[in-house]
């Protein structure tokens, strides 16, 4: 993968992290419909869509720090993500 600058990288990662959710909830959508995939599904939801919005804030961090702080909770949100489903 070629160098990108800032910016494009930032619009890459917003795009990407877009489609993250859309995927998930097309995953949430295919899922049985039992109660235990329902429970599942719906947090896989908050924290997939959670990783969207909380870097969109990051892009908007007024600091370097703060930006590292809201990235902080990207992966967080991702890692959680990833954890529903490794039972």
């Amino acid at each position: 993968m070629e160098r990108m600058e800032k910016s494009e990288f930032a619009e890459y990662f917003r795009k990407r992290t877009k489609k993250f959710v859309v995927d998930n909830i097309d995953l949430f959508r295919s899922l049985p419909k039992t109660e235990e995939a329902k429970i599942i599904g719906r947090q896989l939801l908050r924290c997939s869509s959670s990783v969207g919005s909380n870097y969109r804030a990051a892009c908007r961090a007024r600091s370097q720090a703060e930006f590292h702080s809201k990235l902080s909770i990207v992966v967080e949100e991702a890692d959680e993500s990833v954890f529903g489903w490794k039972f």
